[in-house]
């Protein structure tokens, strides 16, 4: 290892909002969260440092939860037990970027039409004849636990024809 430390390249997410690590922003901290796998079990949290000014300034002002990044640096392992592992970041590339909600409203962050939008596609669904389609496609040693699956997801939807197979 030189005394930059190691030399890393990772994809991942903005964790959340960055930290500006100065007051003057000449520095900037945020974690990242990385996934090499599918697996949420591989995923972990990669503390990150900005110490260039221009590098500072982006993180900041720039970045905003969820935004796709790719970043290279120099991993600092620590010296002692009471110091945190980070990566010291050299350079950053925004993949993608998050989609931007209000949360003002206190809908989780969807904006009047798409909530418009979502309304009228469940106004229209038939609950009787989606759970009579499941049904009617799923193999027979399977009927009991996917109707228990619906019951959880949908309510004790009655089914003409069908019995009840909850015990």
């Amino acid at each position: 290892m030189n005394t930059q430390g190691i030399a890393v390249a990772l994809d991942g997410f903005l964790d959340e909002d960055t930290v500006s690590g100065s007051p003057q922003e000449t520095s900037a901290r945020f974690r990242l969260i990385v996934s090499p796998t599918d697996e949420r079990a591989d995923e972990m949290v990669m503390p990150c440092t900005a110490t260039t000014p221009a590098l500072a300034a982006a993180v900041l002002h720039d970045l905003v939860p969820g935004d796709q990044i790719r970043i290279t640096g120099y991993l600092r392992l620590p010296r002692t037990p009471d110091e945190p592992i980070w990566l010291d970041v050299t350079t950053l590339e925004i993949l993608w970027t998050a989609p931007l909600t209000s949360v003002a409203d206190n809908t989780g962050g969807l904006d009047a039409e798409t909530i418009a939008d979502l309304t009228d596609l469940f106004e229209d669904l038939d609950l009787v004849d989606l759970t009579r389609a499941v049904l009617d496609s799923t193999q027979l040693q399977d009927r009991a636990r996917v109707t228990r699956a619906l019951d959880d997801v949908l309510g004790d939807i009655p089914v003409p024809g069908m019995e009840d197979l909850d015990p």
